[in-house]
């Protein structure tokens, strides 16, 4: 867990270009400014409609600028997973917005492990919060629940002046409004957006010191080559203890490298891509998925792949990086494995070419998240007044606030006029982000709001540049979003959903047996006959389907 926070602290606060999950950049400072425009809450009639069905005699008033938004304090709830490290009412964050806005929230938290069941029941009551936060929630809830008329439509309160600061964002970047439109031309959530991330999943870093005791002044260019270089790691003693207990590629069940490897062959995701010409795949069945599960199992049969890849658990895999046995591995940063402090000995892994024609690809974030962070329920009296709370964090104020805390207790600025900032010593000592884990709930969950390059402005280190400089020179180049964040009808995503659950457990159970030899690659027609049989091609016509009504915004 401290890693992932530590992933997460990275994600919302250093603005590190290639650590960032999502993706833009929104510097309206109209939260800060006094303003004097006012709304009442909507009436009885609208309220039936979806807005404010929880309180029919609304609230008196609303601030279009400017704090406080409401000219009465009201109170409201909100529902969020929590990462279990402080009271949420008492951080100084929430404390200090409660102050600002008027609007305080009664949290109903959950843990991050147990928030999906306890969200699924909340919905299925009908006993729902106000506001969900770093709420999670997929495009199949979005759609059920928004037409079910559990969550309320956005677009009228961001169109008619409550949230400026997202209305901006949208404007300048029409595809990440397309992209939470769902078929009924409703905005049910809002994303965590940052248009300059590239990493998708963490990425593949080699041993720097096997790369050293090896004489490897290259990186390996082609499959070939890769081939080549672990071969050396398993023959060579590259850790120089006079056992064969080196480790050429290690994993835990594929899941942290296959997405990496798939661009290998041309692939840019695990399941579903378009590819440059706007056809959509379904990776499995594809003749790059043949190629690199028969790699894979050349690795396997010669134990340049971990044996203990299907059984071994992270902390595992860690402990052999810690004892400088692992040549390459996939980790947020590489001394989350081998241990140390963070440096540029240990390069970023360059995507190898195979036998693929246009390999290697590497699926690049699409700029946003792909599941909902926030959204507000038809319970909600006050939806006019929750926007406008939710838009300070989209605003440059908001995110440094809920980021990274309130100036001069973690950071100050150093020029004001240019925002450039400075690291300040933690109070009472101790690590930074754990501290801020205690005064802000944008802490190991992924929230609501805007991560941008002004955020960082001072506070980035020789590590954050070279991880920068790494990401622009081998990944960035041969970068495309696989996917957009598209929605299915009801029908379709009832229909893709069935498939899915299917098709999902028999690709990785025969994922293992290719790689393992339990099945033959000689059983590949078969196998793809057998996922043809099971609706593989209807995905694709689904997600097809879905993608050419998002290109046409229809």
């Amino acid at each position: 867990m401290k890693h992932l926070r530590k992933a997460s602290f990275a994600l919302l606060c250093v603005t590190l270009t290639a650590s960032t999950l999502a993706a833009c950049s929104s510097s309206n400072e109209t939260g800060n400014n006094a303003g004097s425009g006012k709304a009442d809450a909507p009436n009885a009639s609208e309220a039936s409609n979806g807005a404010g069905a929880g309180n029919a005699e609304g609230v008196k008033g609303v601030n279009k600028e400017g704090f406080p938004i409401v000219e009465e304090p009201i109170t409201l709830t909100m529902m969020s997973q929590d990462a279990g490290v402080a009271d949420w009412n008492s951080m100084i964050v929430l404390q200090e917005m409660e102050k600002k806005s008027g609007i305080k929230f009664n949290y109903q938290l959950a843990p991050i492990d147990s928030f999906a069941s306890k969200k699924n029941l909340v919905f299925a009551s009908g006993d729902l919060p106000d506001v969900f936060y770093a709420a999670d929630l997929t495009p199949a809830e979005q759609v059920t629940y928004g037409t079910q008329g559990a969550l309320i439509p956005l677009e009228k309160y961001i169109d008619e002046g409550y949230a400026p600061n997202i209305k901006k964002l949208f404007d300048e970047n029409p595809d990440v409004r397309k992209s939470f439109t769902t078929p009924d031309g409703h905005m049910y959530a809002l994303p965590f957006v940052d248009l300059s991330a590239v990493w998708y999943r963490s990425p593949m870093w080699y041993n720097g010191k096997f790369l050293k005791a090896l004489n490897v002044t290259e990186l390996p260019k082609t499959t070939d080559e890769l081939y080549a270089f672990l071969k050396r790691v398993k023959t060579e003693d590259p850790n120089g203890n006079g056992k064969p207990d080196e480790i050429p590629l290690t994993s835990v069940k594929l899941d942290d490298l296959r997405m990496f490897f798939f661009g290998f062959w041309g692939m840019y995701d695990e399941t579903i891509y378009a590819d440059k010409d706007g056809k959509v795949h379904y990776s499995p069945q594809e003749e790059g998925y043949k190629g690199y599960l028969t790699f894979l199992n050349k690795l396997w049969n010669e134990e340049l792949l971990d044996h203990e890849t299907f059984s071994q658990t992270s902390d595992q895999k860690k402990a052999k990086g810690q004892n400088n046995q692992i040549a390459l591995f996939n980790d947020y940063f590489p001394y989350f494995t081998l241990g140390g402090e963070p440096s540029g000995d240990n390069p970023l892994m360059t995507p190898v070419k195979s036998e693929i024609e246009g390999s290697p690809v590497y699926g690049k974030h699409p700029g946003m998240s792909a599941n909902g962070t926030f959204a507000i329920s038809s319970k909600n009296p006050a939806p006019e007044a929750t926007m406008r709370w939710i838009d300070y964090l989209y605003s440059y104020e908001g995110a440094t606030f809920f980021n990274q805390g309130p100036e001069n207790t973690l950071w100050k600025y150093t020029n004001p006029d240019t925002r450039e900032k400075e690291w300040l010593p933690v109070p009472g000592g101790g690590d930074r982000e754990e501290y801020r884990g205690t005064i802000t709930p944008n802490f190991g969950i992924l929230t609501p709001g805007v991560n941008t390059g002004e955020l960082a402005k001072g506070l980035r280190s020789e590590f954050d540049d070279w991880i920068d400089k790494e990401t622009q020179e081998k990944l960035a180049p041969i970068g495309k979003a696989p996917f957009p964040n598209v929605y299915l009808t009801n029908d379709e995503q009832t229909e893709a959903t069935a498939l899915l659950s299917d098709l999902d457990t028999y690709v990785l159970q025969m994922e293992a047996k290719f790689i393992t030899g339990q099945e033959p690659l000689a059983s590949w027609d078969k196998y793809v006959a057998q996922l043809k049989q099971m609706g593989s091609d209807r995905i694709a016509e689904l997600y097809q389907g879905a993608y050419d009504r998002w290109n046409t915004g229809k």
